[in-house]
């Protein structure tokens, strides 16, 4: 009798598959019509595009998110956001810890894939870290966000921080406060730094944290020098993340100051956290303080520049 042969997948190409088939799922719930709005069915093909931006947390859409979705496709958008933003092995792992459920050698395999890591010890601990982390920054947004969010739109303003904290975290630059993105809120303070600090956070990546809390916790007194006991992964990812910031922030300071159609009338105070802010997003998230088609040639340069070195 012959045997048949059993498909044995690679870790990366279940890694791959399980994004598929996230935005397949994704993909048809958006396309009922209780996803849209209006009641209507979306197109597939915008359905489509809008799992795939969220999933892979890009920030381009089709259709305006804030007037097209309905409060149950918002969801939809937001749980693909959350699973693109951790990753679904991470997702499944953590719905294993929680059901008390011992991690084979597969599924060691797959984390240490997922997370490019050198070991497998300590990976429960490390997905319990990564999911009590995530959660607990993008609480912390929501609950800032909220401060300017609830008495503008009242009890709907909660559902907004949220969805706003999760996206920024993420990176995703996907929100549901107006067609113009952050354009309304470019000159207040707490959205800007709230905005500015999940996407960093999020950019930077769980190991960097684990590695800055490590050494906060074993310096001693008379050594108080943080940088220099990091890893050298953590060294580059920090010292690289905050040059491009600040080049790309005075670049579009510079080039932007007279423009009268994003920061020319501005004070100078507003002129530096909206370029701040600018050099920010482009880099790795997708949210807009200012109309991105009223930019200069010179700061579009440095916006496609930034983007590309965050892709």
């Amino acid at each position: 009798m012959v045997r048949k042969k059993r498909l044995k997948l690679t870790t990366t190409q279940i890694i791959l598959l399980s994004f598929l088939v996230t935005i397949l799922v994704g993909s048809v719930l958006l396309a009922l019509p209780i996803s849209s709005a209006t009641g209507m069915a979306v197109p597939y093909l915008d359905a489509l595009f809008t799992a795939t931006t969220s999933t892979c947390v890009t920030g381009l859409v089709t259709l305006p998110t804030v007037s097209t979705w309905s409060t149950f496709g918002q969801i939809v958008i937001l749980i693909l956001i959350q699973i693109g933003g951790l990753g679904i092995i991470t997702i499944m792992s953590g719905l294993m810890l929680l059901l008390n459920k011992k991690m084979g050698i597969g599924d060691r395999l797959l984390i240490q894939d997922a997370f490019n890591l050198n070991t497998m010890s300590g990976l429960a601990k490390f997905v319990k870290n990564v999911l009590f982390g995530t959660l607990t920054i993008e609480a912390i947004g929501a609950i800032l966000y909220m401060l300017v969010f609830v008495p503008e739109f009242g009890v709907k303003g909660i559902w907004i921080s949220v969805f706003n904290s999760v996206s920024a975290f993420c990176n995703a630059g996907i929100d549901i406060i107006a067609e113009n993105s952050l354009c309304n809120y470019a000159t207040n303070p707490l959205i800007n730094i709230v905005t500015s600090a999940l996407i960093i956070l999020g950019g930077l990546g769980y190991i960097v944290w684990w590695d800055v809390l490590r050494v906060i916790k074993t310096r001693s007194k008379k050594n108080r020098n943080i940088f220099k006991h990091l890893t050298l992964h953590s060294k580059i990812a920090i010292t690289v993340t905050a040059g491009l910031i600040l080049v790309g922030a005075i670049l579009i300071f510079v080039f932007e100051y007279t423009n009268p159609l994003t920061i020319g009338e501005m004070s100078l105070f507003d002129k530096i956290q909206v370029s701040f802010f600018q050099s920010v997003t482009t880099r790795t998230a997708g949210f807009a303080s200012v109309p991105q088609e009223n930019l200069t040639n010179a700061s579009a340069a440095v916006s496609i520049l930034l983007m590309m070195i965050g892709g």
